[in-house]
């Protein structure tokens, strides 16, 4: 029955792709027999899905397909690296405590002189290489300079001016300065400087390559500045506007001293171990209001919302 069904089928297939020709206005050419063979005599196979292939794990996945003879490709974990600046301080300076020099009778303040004067040696040779790329730097004047670039980075990050805030601070401080304040509001202000900023510690590092330095110095300031941070309910967290408080601060700039386009910008600051701890900034909660009854209104009785009070600040 099979062969005589298949015999059947194939005389009805000579017969009809001897009759077809293509005719048209210039063409008049008989089709070739291997364009009409009809669709439904291919085979096809269903393959089912793996059978708890979902769990089987990476490493039982990848031992079966080693068996098999298949070729894994190696999977890198690669990481983006900026040359434009470094990760991190390099030698980061060491204040003394309490900011003032100890006795250099005692044993404290002989260590902490012998920890200055090792400090400055390498200050030195560090100001050296920074000179012999930037002619134009000098210990006085950037230290003023590196007031300007924090007041003027301050004033970029209240009005949230991106561009310009990249422009002033290094790509490993711009996540430091903008982390968290995306919902608030910050009101800064840079009141008067208490002591002149002064160059205390500089260090000429080199990443990847021997020949590419990096120039780091560290500047102590000395200023009073207000503070006030309000979050996206207008309510205040931290600080006061009206009342400005004495802030000690080393900060640490940063240029790529190869690249002949590189500026000074805001690294980082240095935190004494002997600075007091930051207090936490106080989160919006639901003040309760007064019960009011089925007929009253809240605006007939008059409420005052209380307004937290002023906290000490500390950067």
């Amino acid at each position: 029955m099979a062969t005589s069904i298949s015999r059947t089928l194939k005389l009805l297939h000579q017969s009809t792709c001897s009759s077809l020709k293509c005719v048209g206005p210039f063409l008049d050419v008989q089709w070739p027999q291997a364009a009409l063979v009809p669709v439904r005599t291919k085979k096809r196979h269903f393959i089912p899905p793996a059978v708890g292939l979902k769990d089987r794990s990476h490493a039982e996945q990848e031992a079966k397909a080693r068996a098999a003879g298949m070729v894994i490709r190696q999977e890198y974990m690669e990481r983006p690296i900026n040359i434009s600046c470094t990760a991190g301080v390099f030698d980061p300076y060491i204040p003394p405590e309490g900011d003032a020099r100890l006795s250099s009778l005692s044993k404290e303040g002989l260590k902490q002189r012998t920890e200055q004067l090792r400090q400055s040696a390498a200050s030195q040779l560090a100001m050296r290489k920074i000179k012999d790329h930037d002619p134009e730097f000098s210990s006085k004047g950037f230290a003023m300079r590196a007031q300007e670039i924090f007041i003027e980075a301050h004033m970029a990050l209240t009005q949230f001016d991106k561009e310009k805030l990249h422009s002033l601070v290094t790509e490993r401080c711009y996540p430091e300065m903008v982390r968290g304040n995306r919902y608030k509001t910050l009101r800064w202000r840079f009141v008067e400087s208490l002591e002149p900023p002064r160059l205390v510690h500089a260090r000429c590092p080199d990443m990847i390559t021997k020949g590419n330095l990096y120039g780091q110095v560290t500047i102590r300031m000395h200023s009073r500045q207000t503070l006030a941070i309000y979050d996206r309910f207008g309510r205040l967290m931290l600080g006061d506007e009206e009342e400005p408080r004495d802030v000690l601060e080393y900060l640490v700039m940063e240029r790529h001293l190869v690249n002949p386009y590189g500026l000074w910008r805001l690294h980082g600051k240095i935190v004494p171990a002997w600075a007091p701890p930051k207090e936490p900034i106080l989160k919006t909660l639901m003040i309760p209001g007064p019960k009011l009854k089925p007929e009253e209104e809240f605006e007939s009785l008059n409420y005052e919302v209380p307004k937290p009070k002023a906290v000490q600040w500390h950067k």
